[in-house]
């Protein structure tokens, strides 16, 4: 059977890579990640890492690992305070330089997580999805992805759902790369951080229409 230089680098080294990748990158950023959990307990308090259940290969439910940046404000009822009032300005300094991102390398080097995929996004979104939009849970989600290239939270989803598909469908070795340095790029100048109208992006209520195949 022929194998395709693309279909040689999904199966046997992309994985690999990732764990080198993730390795190094954790080696590399150890003093980083002991400051900015330093600075989050001062500035906001015990625990230090947000985790969160989050669809992954196959949609397989894995634990995932951020840094904390909102506060757990609440109003008299006992209910959190709305998302835009908890997010503090070190929370969105986190944000912005995706420092608040560093403990998903733990994510990646478990295997849950790749360095570049779809996002991995909340679990209730499953049921929202069509058979279009499914596709995206094909590969490991990752760090960045295409989508987070071309956009991060200022695209609309159907937008985003697009391109995660686009992605599934042309995973390649110099394909990774690109997203790596774009995603660099977006960092560095801070882009697509917020959508229109939210402090990151808005809720996924299911797409009206059928998204494009």
């Amino acid at each position: 059977m022929n194998v395709s230089n693309d279909g040689i680098y999904r199966r046997y080294v992309k994985r690999p890579m990732d764990f080198i990748l993730s390795l190094i990158a954790i080696f590399v950023l150890s003093p980083v990640f002991i400051i900015v959990a330093i600075l989050v307990r001062m500035k906001l308090g015990s625990p230090i890492l947000f985790k969160q259940e989050r669809p992954g290969l196959n949609e397989k439910i894995f634990k995932m690992y951020k840094f904390r940046t909102m506060t757990d404000e609440k109003d008299e009822s006992g209910a959190l305070l709305p998302d835009d009032i908890r997010l503090t300005k070190f929370g969105k300094f986190l944000r912005s330089t995706s420092l608040d991102e560093l403990p998903e390398l733990v994510n990646i080097l478990k295997g849950d997580m790749s360095i570049i995929g779809p996002r991995p996004l909340l679990v209730q979104y499953l049921p929202l999805y069509n058979e279009h939009q499914k596709r995206r849970h094909e590969v490991r989600p990752g760090l960045s992805g295409l989508a987070q290239a071309n956009g991060r939270n200022a695209i609309s989803w159907e937008d985003k759902f697009n391109l995660d598909v686009e992605y599934v469908e042309n995973v390649s070795f110099i394909g990774d790369w690109k997203i790596i340095f774009m995603t660099i790029k977006k960092v560095f100048v801070r882009e697509g951080i917020n959508s229109e109208t939210a402090v990151t992006m808005e809720y996924f209520e299911g797409s009206k229409v059928e998204s494009k195949k």
